[in-house]
């Protein structure tokens, strides 16, 4: 009986001693069969409530019924509404696309798109909710757009503790949503140098994820955006996969990045093409800020005007 439980009290704590398996990450694109269009965009939402209008059908059939990455900012229940988000996507074996928006001072030094998370603390519990909020589901998430950019006029302390809350995000995507290409945000070819955002990318925790991504919310090829995330490869001492945002690439970069004229919608939502994924994360027809050729609408808001401009290349 002696040696009986001798085995047993080792047995056990052998069992205790043994460290539980780590979710093991896989491919979201593999995982799933095409990308999500999200039935309640801006688009499709205008498009539906403004059936009698001329323009809505256009609309519905060029924008609103194409893939589009989701934005989420500022919500107290973020945990939720991503995991309901992204349910609805894997309920119909789709990869959605989402785009965590709510760095604490977003757009400090543009100001168009202000706001974001209160403090430091409030980020990280959000950014915390947001990753465990897709969990093990398959997803693609850009982080924080213009944030790695938008720092020249910000003092050194605020550019540390802006570089920590991503650092602290792309532990979270890393942690806790094992099955998602997580993407920092690097800008676009037109503004801060390879060099530069290499540099921060490093500092922000890019080896944690994916990789990054270029031109969101802009207007250039996607053979400078290749060019130009070849270079920050160059610079970051690995290569790391990159999407381009082509949702108003169509045309090229214009005059300005505020609601330019003559820009057109690009390729939808497909992968390869020179990048990993090419991808609609702006939304079209959604205002950059009261400039440009909607002088009035304010940035992230529909305009029908500017999505018929989208698809007409006016």
């Amino acid at each position: 009986m002696r040696i009986l439980k001798t085995f047993a009290a080792v047995l056990a704590a052998t069992i205790v001693l043994v460290p539980a398996a780590p979710a093991v990450a896989a491919d979201p694109i593999s995982l799933t069969s095409g990308f999500y269009v999200n039935p309640n965009s801006l688009p499709a939402l205008w498009a539906r409530n403004n059936s009698g209008d001329a323009r809505a059908a256009r609309i519905q059939a060029s924008i609103g019924s194409k893939p589009i990455a989701r934005w989420f900012g500022n919500d107290a229940a973020i945990a939720t509404t991503v995991a309901n988000y992204t349910g609805a996507a894997d309920g119909q074996d789709k990869l959605p696309v989402l785009v965590a928006y709510n760095i604490p001072d977003r757009d400090i030094c543009a100001g168009h798109s202000g706001g974001g998370a209160g403090s430091a603390g409030a980020y990280r519990t959000w950014i915390s909710s947001f990753a465990a909020g897709i969990g093990s589901k398959p997803a693609v998430v850009i982080i924080e757009p213009d944030a790695l950019n938008g720092m020249d006029c910000m003092t050194q302390a605020q550019k540390d503790e802006r570089l920590a809350m991503l650092l602290y995000a792309t532990q979270m995507f890393q942690q806790k949503a094992p099955n998602t290409y997580a993407y920092l945000d690097a800008g676009n070819s037109g503004w801060t140098n390879a060099s530069t955002i290499a540099y921060r990318l490093n500092q922000a925790g890019i080896g944690n994820i994916r990789g990054f991504s270029v031109n969101v919310s802009n207007f250039y090829t996607t053979n400078e955006s290749i060019s130009y995330a070849s270079s920050v490869n160059s610079y970051l001492g690995t290569t790391k996969p990159f999407v381009i945002d082509t949702s108003r690439n169509g045309n090229g970069h214009g005059d300005g990045w505020c609601n330019p004229a003559g820009r057109r919608l690009g390729v939808t939502a497909q992968t390869g093409g020179g990048a990993e994924m090419r991808l609609w994360v702006k939304t079209p027809g959604v205002s950059d800020g009261p400039c440009g050729t909607a002088p009035s609408v304010p940035a992230g808001t529909f305009d029908p005007g500017l999505a018929v401009r989208l698809i007409d290349g006016s």
